[in-house]
């Protein structure tokens, strides 16, 4: 059963992967254009600059080296895929293979929850769990350090960013697992609604802890606009939150229609329906 579980996890996540694509290209791919334009602008500015210090003597003489010096640098800073590419067939190749992931991992979270939250359906489960999910996975890690659009960042600083989000993320999804666990032990004894917010308090209380324990990362210029900032971040919450509404919405439509089918052939004595 856990394996029908993971296919109609990964089939909802390639779905939820493609809406996700969908919503970045209206929404997340002009930020992109207009940092990768702000970056352009930022370094003609400073070539011009250190060109107009120089003599008409300097430059006259140094044409040529400086010519082919260009060019040299031109072939050595060529993309090894285009920016239409990237925004295109790159970004929805990526998607697709994280939503599959991601469903993957969903499935099987809900194959171990079904049962021990409560008398949820099939389409309540699915619900909170996407919506759990997305807290501990994408907006709680987000609020320490967000995601931030290109020429945001140091390179060299790019191994010690991506280790301090990865470590965010585990605890969060650790403190999330924990304040369900704690939610439901406590559910008995306190109701169904006081256990949750004992949960949710365990929640917060780990993650703002871990907030501060962890170093701050601010690593945007003073002269980047902060408006284009500030939509790059929402357009990529918007794109996460696409891909885990569809993830839960979907895969609870498709357990729900799946558990009726078992009914139905349970009855017949055949085996239980994949989709």
């Amino acid at each position: 059963m856990v394996g029908i579980y993971l296919a109609r996890g990964m089939l909802i996540g390639i779905l939820a992967g493609l809406l996700a694509f969908g919503v970045a290209t209206l929404i997340g791919e002009p930020p992109v254009e207009r940092a990768i334009a702000f970056e352009a602008a930022q370094a003609t500015g400073g070539h011009e600059h250190h060109d107009a210090a120089a003599t008409p003597d300097t430059v006259e003489a140094g044409h040529s080296h400086h010519h082919h010096h260009d060019a040299q640098a031109a072939d050595e800073e060529e993309e090894l895929f285009s920016r239409g590419t990237q925004g295109g067939w790159g970004l929805l190749t990526g998607l697709l293979v994280y939503g599959a992931a991601v469903g993957g991992m969903f499935a099987l979270t809900y194959a171990y929850a079904q049962g021990r939250m409560g008398t949820l359906g099939p389409r309540g489960l699915a619900a909170i769990l996407a919506l759990l999910g997305f807290l501990a996975v994408v907006l709680v890690p987000a609020f320490k350090y967000p995601a931030n659009p290109p020429a945001v960042g140091n390179p060299d600083s790019i191994q010690q960013r991506t280790a301090l989000f990865f470590i965010l993320l585990i605890l969060s999804v650790a403190a999330m697992a924990a304040a369900v666990v704690t939610a439901r032990r406590l559910a008995a004894r306190w109701g169904t609604w006081n256990a949750g917010l004992a949960g949710g308090a365990l929640f917060l209380a780990v993650m703002i802890a871990a907030g501060y324990a962890l170093p701050e990362v601010n690593e945007v210029p003073e002269t980047f606009p902060a408006q284009l900032l500030w939509r790059f971040r929402i357009a990529s919450w918007g794109i996460h939150a696409a891909l885990w509404a569809a993830l839960g919405l979907g895969f609870g439509w498709l357990c729900e229609r799946a558990q009726s089918r078992d009914l139905q052939a349970l009855r017949r004595g055949d085996g239980p329906a994949l989709f």
